[in-house]
């Protein structure tokens, strides 16, 4: 892997020459835990790579942890003391202060988005801590991987604090269990790669940490391997199904088809089968 040209403090960003880049949550002394800087970073980084004209060479994005942990959730040292401050009879008044956390909160927010936004699918690996602002992160990704030391949360409400993130609007989608997951929510206890995976929000267990980055790259190498056409295609068309109706979703598809079937990939996909070789397709 070469070093990116994306010059980052708080993240790291790689590229494979398959297509595959990878981005590492970079904070270990503070268990990588979610700062404002590490979240404008990471939308940064998202938006760029999942950008058609950025860098067409991108195909598959990984997401991975630095250190002990994936991240330790939100970096309350970036919140708690400008937004727990009373209102002073000549500060700021409720209104103004509001408005502030609004644009904070909605900045964080679209870093989560970035990654369900990304034109590319996005692979996320989760070891250690996975607290919070981490499940709000893996609930935007496209494929969800852990190690067996994963300890997970949705710590919000020990903070006294509605999760505000997308959690709340995405894992429920992702796991299909209304009853555990508002349990999870209203309790903030732990809850582990095996109960994790038999509601469906982790798809595979490894039993550490290399096991786990190993998988996961091996995982976005075959992807990266198959057409972009249809991956992209495949991504955007999951994506818009899963905010309309299943006939709005077949008129989306077929509409967006009319012109992806006539992709080059579908010739080259076929002409491979045929003879049993590798296809090579173009960037995108």
């Amino acid at each position: 892997m070469e070093q990116s040209s994306l010059d980052f403090k708080t993240i790291t960003v790689e590229f494979a020459d398959n297509g595959v880049a990878t981005l590492t949550l970079n904070r270990p002394k503070m268990l990588n835990a979610f700062s404002y800087p590490l979240m404008c970073e990471l939308k940064e980084a998202l938006t760029y790579l999942g950008s058609p004209g950025n860098d067409e060479d991108v195909r598959v994005v990984v997401v991975k942890g630095n250190g002990k942990a994936f991240s330790s959730g939100l970096d309350l040292t970036d919140t708690s003391e400008s937004f727990s401050e009373p209102v002073e009879e000549h500060g700021p008044d409720v209104a103004r202060k509001a408005i502030e956390i609004t644009k904070y909160v909605e900045s964080c927010q679209q870093t989560m988005s970035a990654a369900e936004e990304c034109r590319v699918p996005v692979i996320v690996a989760l070891h250690g801590y996975c607290f919070g602002a981490a499940i709000d992160f893996s609930s935007a990704c496209d494929i969800r991987l852990a190690a067996k030391d994963a300890k997970m949360s949705i710590r919000e409400v020990e903070a006294g604090m509605v999760s505000d993130f997308g959690t709340l609007q995405r894992f429920d989608r992702k796991v299909g269990n209304s009853s555990w997951f508002r349990e999870l929510s209203y309790t903030g206890r732990f809850f582990y790669p095996e109960e994790a995976k038999k509601h469906g929000f982790i798809t595979n267990i490894y039993e550490t940490k290399e096991e786990l980055h190993k998988a996961a790259h091996e995982l976005a190498d075959v992807i990266a391997s198959k057409s972009p056409v249809a991956v992209v295609g495949s991504k955007a068309s999951m994506n818009f199904s899963q905010d309309h109706s299943v006939s709005d979703g077949l008129t989306h598809i077929r509409m967006m088809n009319s012109s992806l079937l006539q992709s080059e990939d579908t010739v080259i996909a076929a002409m491979a089968s045929l003879s049993k070789q590798v296809p090579k397709f173009s960037k995108l």
